[in-house]
């Protein structure tokens, strides 16, 4: 489901599932254990998802019945979202397509975002489908969300295109589809050159009241 390799001082992330790459418990155990090997190996993370998907969330097929298995999942999911969003070292994504409820929150837990161009929907659909926000959701998308769309992205469950997605904040940047990797790897790459220690001070420094909430 992941491949790991290195590109100079970055840790190079690709998920693909070969489908919607959904959250499941093998998705948050291989991608937290990447994120620990980049620690030992690497300056700065970049993570892609698949062509045409980032990620569609978590795995319908075990939270669609609201169970314990379901429970269990959002929790897991949870803490992976508050591993990323604190993960000392700068961590960039290349979002590839689609990122839907789960998905879109893996990108408010990063520190760059870049967006491929296309007819691609990003967004957190919880309303929609009948599902109310986590507290740890809320905190992410309280932190990296323009205040101007938060009626509109969180409680409307409004999906954006890769340019709305930039003005609501899912997204820093939108590029041509075949220029992402090169810009997302080039972005990791510069911030890496940073001193790592000030980089990951300031980070929990400025990210610690919603870390604290998220927990």
């Amino acid at each position: 489901m992941l491949n790991y390799q290195k590109d100079g001082e970055v840790a190079v992330i690709h998920i693909d599932d070969g489908k919607a790459n959904a959250i499941n418990h093998t998705f948050i155990e291989e991608l937290t254990e990447a994120l620990e090997r980049s620690r030992n190996e690497a300056s700065a993370v970049a993570l892609f998802g698949r062509p045409g998907r980032f990620s569609a969330g978590f795995d319908l097929s075990v939270v669609g019945d609201g169970g314990t298995a379901a429970q269990t999942l959002v929790a897991a999911g949870g803490r992976m979202l508050k591993t990323i969003y604190s993960h000392p070292q700068p961590l960039v994504i290349g979002c590839t397509g689609h990122a839907i409820a789960a998905g879109a929150l893996i990108l408010l837990a990063a520190d760059s975002r870049i967006g491929a161009a296309g007819d691609f929907k990003i967004g957190l659909n919880e309303t929609t489908i009948g599902a109310v926000l986590p507290r740890f959701a809320l905190a992410l998308a309280d932190d990296r969300l323009s205040k101007r769309h938060h009626t509109a992205a969180i409680i409307q469950a409004h999906l954006y295109d890769p340019i709305g997605a930039v003005d609501a904040g899912f997204l820093d940047l939108v590029v041509e589809p075949n220029a992402l990797m090169e810009d997302t790897l080039a972005e990791a790459s510069r911030l890496a050159e940073l001193p790592s220690a000030a980089y990951a001070g300031n980070k929990i420094a400025l990210r610690t009241p919603f870390i604290e909430r998220m927990a």
